[in-house]
């Protein structure tokens, strides 16, 4: 990928124009994707990027696309590129692919922020941590442009966004605050990478509440919101279930309270 960060963003060519063009545009460098893919494990750098104008808005979520004959750019389409890259793969794992494809692409601006802002599964705080800190890499060029996330009309800067997709991230490990969203989101990724076991458990229990409001159909509320209930629990998951949700991310927290929901009601 680039060397390092650009002065202004660029995005892939297949990201941009209306919405019939970006789904067959992005539908078909999945394909080319999947095919090198199988060919040698690599995947082909974009053929064209294109400069975007600063100010201009960038759509990072598929709710706030509602005018599909406006050409536009759209970030999110990104999943359509690997949902044709693993239609390629003629039903091989895709967990490899996947997880190739997002290293690679985290290297380009575009691919940094796609994959810090959508969720791709259980956000472990290993792994959020990379994410984080390869945003933070390309936070010049991001800033000089605005995005929709999911509310219409409502255009974010940078740091608006980030607080958005990823405010959980910084609520949970940096809960004291900074002087910016950049400084609190690196020191967020600083305590994720070097973070301990019992670090991850004291950054989930800052987040429970959090969780808890949001899982309204709970039968065992109670239970589940006591915090020795929580940390015994915790304490019990084997390292592959602890490492889904090591990171505190709220989704993967209400996954997690319906589980244990679900086990006291067989008990």
């Amino acid at each position: 990928m680039a060397p390092g960060p650009s002065p202004s963003l660029q995005l892939p060519s297949f990201l941009h124009g209306t919405f019939p063009s970006v789904h067959q545009k992005t539908a078909k460098e999945g394909m080319q994707c999947g095919e090198q893919y199988l060919r040698d494990g690599t995947f082909p750098v974009p053929r064209q990027m294109l400069e975007v104008p600063p100010g201009e808005v960038v759509m990072a979520h598929e709710v706030v696309d509602f005018q599909h004959e406006r050409p536009a750019w759209r970030l999110y389409m990104v999943s359509n590129v690997k949902n044709s890259l693993y239609e390629a793969l003629e039903g091989q794992n895709t967990i490899p692919a996947r997880d190739a494809y997002e290293v690679f692409f985290r290297e380009a601006a575009w691919g940094a922020l796609y994959f810090a802002i959508h969720s791709t599964g259980p956000e472990s705080a290993e792994r959020t941590a990379v994410r984080l800190r390869a945003v933070l890499r390309f936070w010049e060029p991001l800033q000089s442009v605005r995005y929709l996330f999911k509310h219409p009309g409502a255009a974010h800067t940078l740091d608006e966004l980030m607080m958005a997709a990823c405010g959980w991230a910084m609520e949970a490990w940096c809960p004291e605050g900074a002087a910016s969203t950049s400084s609190r989101l690196e020191t967020a990724a600083e305590r994720m990478a070097r973070a301990t076991r019992e670090d991850c458990i004291e950054a989930i229990l800052r987040q429970m509440p959090r969780a808890l409001s949001s899982s309204r159909s709970l039968k065992h509320r109670k239970v589940l919101a006591d915090l020795s209930f929580q940390r015994e629990r915790l304490a019990m998951l084997d390292a592959r279930a602890f490492a889904r949700v090591s990171g505190a991310c709220t989704a993967d927290l209400i996954g997690q309270l319906y589980d244990w929901d679900r086990e006291l009601e067989m008990h």
